[in-house]
């Protein structure tokens, strides 16, 4: 109960943006280190002298742009988006109760299959191309023959949310229509909000490492500094298997990514970092989706970066409303070598376009068989596309490719380490700046 009441005198404080408020304080207590499931009274306090005092520095230096801006941002990770299943006699999905074991038994897998056809086939059945007449004026019965093969049609992503009833498919919460009237608004304000991406940052690589302070010491210098930086694996040059060895000098190399990051004190302080894991990066295994980075790699770099944030492969960021999914997998390569069939070149002969194609019509961003790509059965639903997100971002050793395919928004950054490509991205307006350094 005291904590409910240090919450409750904190929002007071800002009587015309309670909701902002309570985004920002919930999404610092995410990012906490809690003893419990339960909120205590400690960790509200706290956040919120945190918080407060952040404030109070603003006040005093009304020109450095602090982050009610970070409430704009959230992360979703993977295993927390919520899982919803679709009955075919009913006609509606039904939200899963209760928690979903990482090992899930042999039904799970054959549940795995049909939740993908179930969202594919009742996403066709609404198709005008597929809709069953009302009457059936022919009364003579002919066959079928079928006579091309094609990918299931698309939705569009605002009949999707009509018709999902509020579900929160996403993991960014529900929003009312007042709520998603304002976010919209403060959304095409946010003109100078920028996201940094770069892929393949390795850390144990010298040349990267000067590339990557060439970089931040370049965005230090600007007027208004990005809202996001996102770094996405490989971390390492090796593959961290079962024999390497050499974890203990990869988290010193963290450690050295957080200090420079630390001697950039606009960013440190304006800016938000996102690490997400890539192939080979450490972890469990290399079924997807993969969780975030060990702690024990990442701890010396939150000593100097406190709100660097770590989450799984793949992820999503709500930015005001919009949807963007980050992806780091070398699926274009995967994709190609598992291809039975070549694609079609009357419409284009370029892979990456065949790729972003694939996934939106599949509604899943690896459409590969699981002898191929292995995937966690309870967790596939972390890998779908449903209802289609504004924007895809998918990091790849490939080149640098950009592509918008039906209003959505898809890119890869290109590899930081091969060739020091990255991008920089506005999602207000979905300008995409392809750079290299």
């Amino acid at each position: 109960m005291d904590g409910l009441e240090e919450i409750l005198s904190f929002v007071n404080r800002f009587e015309d943006a309670q909701d902002e408020a309570i985004d920002l304080l919930l999404d610092q207590l995410y990012h906490e280190s809690l003893r419990s499931s339960i909120i205590d009274k400690e960790a509200v306090h706290r956040v919120i002298s945190l918080l407060l005092e952040a404030e109070a520095a603003d006040e005093e230096c009304p020109t450095s742009s602090t982050s009610l801006s970070g409430s704009s941002i959230r992360v979703i990770d993977a295993f927390l988006i919520p899982k919803f299943q679709y009955d075919p006699i009913r006609k509606h999905f039904f939200g899963h109760n209760g928690s979903l074991p990482i090992h899930g038994e042999a039904s799970a897998k054959a549940a795995l299959y049909r939740d993908r056809f179930l969202l594919l086939f009742q996403r066709v059945a609404r198709d005008q191309h597929f809709i069953k007449p009302a009457f059936d004026t022919d009364e003579t019965s002919e066959s079928c023959q079928v006579i091309t093969c094609g990918f299931p049609p698309i939705e569009d992503r605002d009949k999707s949310l009509k018709l999902l009833a509020g579900h929160d498919f996403f993991g960014g919460g529900t929003l009312t229509k007042e709520e998603t009237l304002r976010l919209a608004d403060l959304e095409k304000r946010a003109v100078n909000d920028m996201f940094v991406i770069m892929s393949d940052v390795w850390l144990d690589n010298e040349e990267v490492m000067e590339k990557l302070e060439t970089v931040l010491n370049g965005f230090e210098s600007v007027e208004i500094v990005p809202s996001l930086f996102v770094f996405m694996g490989k971390f390492c040059s090796r593959p961290c298997n079962l024999s390497f060895h050499n974890f203990s000098s990869l988290r010193l190399q963290f450690g050295k990514l957080g200090q420079m990051i630390e001697a950039h004190p606009r960013l440190k302080e304006q800016s938000r970092f996102l690490f997400i894991p890539g192939p080979d990066d450490a972890g469990p295994s290399t079924v997807l989706p993969r969780c975030a980075l060990p702690k024990y790699l990442t701890e010396e770099l939150q000593k100097h970066v406190p709100n660097a944030i770590f989450s799984s492969n793949p992820c999503r960021v709500k930015f005001y409303t919009q949807e963007i999914v980050f992806f780091r997998q070398d699926l274009l390569y995967r994709m190609r070598r598992s291809c039975l069939i070549p694609p079609s070149t009357e419409e284009t002969d370029d892979p990456f376009e065949h790729l972003v194609a694939t996934i939106i019509h599949q509604s899943h961003l690896c459409p590969l068989p699981l002898f191929v790509q292995p995937i966690i059965w309870n967790y596939d639903h972390g890998l779908q596309l449903y209802p289609t997100p504004h924007t895809i971002i998918l990091g790849d050793r490939s080149e640098q490719k950009a592509f918008k395919y039906t209003g959505i928004t898809c890119f890869n950054p290109g590899s930081f380490s091969d060739d020091g490509t990255f991008v920089a991205y506005r999602p207000c307006t979905q300008e995409i700046e392809f750079s290299a350094v």
